[in-house]
């Protein structure tokens, strides 16, 4: 394929050959016999968006789930009509995701019994972690005295009894490539090894266009009220003794300081991640770096969380949440994600929440963790397995690019996703807007 015309973010205007990977990057190359031509009419060309924090087969499941968080749900009167509003999918069951106790409070198998007394059902947390379910829902898992019906997402012994939907990958597949997306890392903790299998297949045959990798088995998800130092220093132990960097979930203050103390046990891999990094203490900023720790956060959760945080988080914290300007100040390497499905899966959205910090009712979290519009653009550029390194747009480097209708002033001004033209993955368009 011959890209003509694009514009580079520094202005330059160049054409591109490229293939599986970018074969020459100039001015006035001529289509070869049978050569596919893109006109880029002066729009910016980028290297393929990545996002570095997904949970494929959740988001996929998602497509077809009921939401009953906010901003569409905000009250139990509302979570009522929706759940009467729903038909069960094809496996008998309604699948709902995203619920938060700002809208109903704490959901328990009686509340819920209340709601959907017949039908099985089954809620998810927006955190990801928590499940509740009624008691239909209780008695097809085979745990019909279950005192509760709240369930860990990570507890096998209930959730492999759930039966299995088919999943849309084609579909999310679509939706990541129309806004730019060339490839993804799946952060799955769980994540076995056939269903790794499954979803490189996904990917060869065509199914799922973006490229995949896994941060599992080298992923930990730390729990508050499980935090041992030794046994996280050991496992660490254990990866880096075989080659494998670690990835490890801080959401809260507590986890990010016992992950350092664990790394320094430990030693650190040159691969290392801090993923989310919600809340970093000033006094943790110079261990990052010193680490020399890759931090995988998601600003978007301010435009989507923001007004939340700012009640519910205390005002000593508040400093300290997702920060991103004071992390690269300290040389701290930094890649955005949007930890779809708990997060929105618009990485332009993320980009505008890095530069503006604005909640959904317009107040400004942290302008002091605002970065400008071009750095909030290149922290989606990182490469796959070194996200702090951006990727660029030279022979030799991979032939995933994002086409955008706008010059770089005025696409940096926006940072919408509907500027994406064309999406190219590997030489081949994955998408193109009509």
């Amino acid at each position: 394929m011959l890209i003509r015309r694009a514009a580079m973010l520094d202005g330059a205007v160049v054409d591109i050959r490229v293939g599986a990977v970018i074969d020459e990057v100039g001015d006035g190359l001529v289509a070869r016999r049978g050569e596919c031509v893109l006109d880029a009419g002066g729009g910016t060309v980028l290297p393929g968006l990545y996002d570095h924090h997904v949970h494929l087969r959740s988001a996929a499941s998602a497509l077809d789930s009921l939401c009953v968080g906010p901003p569409a749900v905000g009250s139990k009167d509302r979570l009522a009509q929706r759940l009467s509003e729903v038909s069960p999918g094809a496996d008998g069951w309604i699948r709902a995701v995203g619920y938060h106790e700002c809208v109903a409070g704490r959901l328990d198998r009686d509340v819920l019994d209340a709601l959907v007394p017949e039908i099985p059902l089954r809620i998810q947390h927006r955190s990801g972690a928590l499940w509740i379910l009624n008691s239909a829902a209780l008695g097809r898992v085979g745990l019909p005295d279950h005192v509760d019906g709240r369930l860990s997402s990570a507890d096998p012994t209930w959730s492999n009894a759930l039966p299995r939907r088919q999943t849309n990958l084609a579909e999310l597949s679509r939706r990541l490539t129309a806004v730019g997306v060339t490839g993804v890392t799946d952060a799955t903790p769980d994540l076995g090894a056939d269903e790794m299998d499954r979803l490189t297949a996904s990917h060869r045959r065509g199914q799922f266009r973006p490229r995949v990798r896994f941060l599992a088995p080298g992923k930990m998800i730390l729990r508050e009220d499980g935090l041992d130092l030794d046994a996280l220093a050991a496992w660490i132990t254990e990866c880096h003794n075989v080659g494998r960097p670690v990835a490890v979930h801080c959401i809260t203050a507590a986890q990010l300081i016992v992950t350092i103390a664990a790394l320094r046990d430990a030693g650190p891999h040159p691969l290392d991640r801090i993923e989310h990094a919600a809340i970093v203490p000033t006094d943790t900023v110079s261990d990052l770096f010193d680490l020399g720790l890759t931090v995988v956060t998601q600003p978007n959760f301010v435009a989507e969380r923001g007004d939340h945080y700012l009640t519910a988080v205390p005002t000593a914290d508040l400093p300290h949440l997702w920060r991103v300007a004071s992390l690269l100040k300290a040389r701290v390497p930094v890649a955005f994600s949007t930890d779809m499905p708990f997060g929105s899966g618009d990485p332009w959205a993320a980009m505008r929440a890095a530069a503006r910090r604005t909640t959904p009712s317009g107040a400004v979290l942290n302008a002091r963790e605002c970065v400008s519009a071009r750095t909030a653009l290149t922290l989606f550029l990182g490469q796959p397995d070194q996200p702090g390194r951006v990727r660029t747009i030279a022979a030799g480097q991979p032939g995933d690019l994002c086409l955008l209708s706008q010059e770089p002033a005025a696409a940096l001004a926006e940072l919408d996703a509907d500027m994406v033209t064309a999406t190219i993955i590997g030489g081949e368009i994955a998408y193109l807007a009509t």
